[in-house]
């Protein structure tokens, strides 16, 4: 199993609106910390795609090839990118030229994203939800396909062999589909053999078996192998040496930062209580011990039948440089080697 780090460019908002300083600081940290990832043994290292403020990540290739260029092994992509609201042809130049920059270490995440301000902010109606991503899709999977392109949408000027360039280190760079819990994404996903990229970022993580069930029996009506159909899961989470202690540096920030978002959503406010059945075995919080976490990730892929990456979304409770940098270091010594021998 791969284990990866996701992060959303977060940045401390609770003392008001960030100074250009504080964002400058915010992102060399960011950079330091995916040097570290590959230090140590991470997977995977991806950015994903926000326009608020506090988030730094509305424009997520940019920190990727910067870390590209102080990075040797770990993959690097998008989590997710929010094909949505952009444009397929930029989408894929963007990770082409990372990937060449990187030698072949560039993964694309796409998906429709969990806020709706990129709608607006590019000239797109909500209404148009779900059509604009199937469009998009299918014109960014072309490009994958196909170097000269004839093509013709709804939502964007037509194609006439159009050369799209640069093509990328490697043949094609690998696209997972990021889902949330609709069924129509898990049957598109597996019609389509893409792998799959599962945000679960709250509730009971084997509810999702019925889904990864239809993702799969998706697959096989298309005619693609089991091996192209991977499963992967995106959590939040924190590690620290022992259980009180992650529970301890977490629990404030996470429920700050949620019950903060919750009140755009109409959300009920984070309580401990809740919190303490999210960190329970069958809870989709990855917070504790390293191998506490261990055991609970080979339960969670044994609910789902099996997945071949997880990634750590850890940036959400406001922790420091160093408490963010010494869970990747667990992660990557405590539980990677837990999760390798089974």
């Amino acid at each position: 199993m791969e284990i990866g780090v996701d992060s959303f460019a977060a940045v401390d908002i609770t003392k008001g609106v960030p100074t250009a300083k504080d964002r400058v600081h915010a992102l060399s940290e960011l950079i330091e910390r995916i040097v570290y990832a590959d230090q140590v043994g991470i997977d995977f290292f991806g950015i994903g795609e926000h326009h608020r403020e506090e988030f730094l990540d509305s424009a997520p290739h940019m920190i990727l090839a910067a870390a590209a260029a102080k990075t040797k092994k770990i993959r690097l992509g998008s989590a997710v990118a929010v094909l949505s609201a952009a444009d397929p042809v930029r989408v894929y130049q963007n990770y082409s030229t990372l990937d060449l920059l990187s030698s072949g270490r560039a993964e694309m995440v796409v998906g429709r994203g969990s806020f709706s301000e990129s709608f607006p902010l590019f000239g797109y109606e909500f209404e148009d939800y779900d059509a604009l991503f199937i469009e998009k899709l299918q014109l960014l999977l072309k490009i994958q396909e196909e170097e000269v392109i004839n093509w013709s949408g709804r939502f964007r000027a037509s194609l006439e062999n159009q050369r799209i360039t640069p093509r990328p280190f490697q043949n094609k760079i690998p696209v997972w589909l990021g889902v949330g819990g609709t069924p129509a994404s898990f049957v598109r996903a597996g019609s389509l053999g893409l792998p799959l990229m599962i945000a679960i970022i709250g509730g009971e993580t084997h509810r999702f078996k019925p889904l990864v069930d239809l993702y799969r029996k998706a697959g096989e009506h298309a005619g693609f192998s089991p091996d192209d159909l991977k499963v992967g899961i995106h959590s939040l989470g924190y590690v620290a040496e022992t259980k009180d202690q992650a529970i301890e540096e977490y629990y404030p920030g996470y429920a700050y930062n949620f019950t903060r978002i919750g009140k755009e959503r109409g959300w009920p406010p984070i309580t401990f209580e809740r919190f303490a059945a999210q960190i329970g075995r069958t809870g989709a919080l990855l917070v504790g011990d390293p191998k506490e976490i261990a055991e609970k990730i080979l339960n969670h892929s044994a609910s789902l039948g099996g997945i071949e990456r997880l990634t750590f979304q850890l940036d959400n409770a406001n922790l420091t440089h160093d408490q963010l940098k010494n869970t990747m270091r667990l992660i990557a010594e405590k539980i990677k080697p837990i999760l390798n021998q089974k």
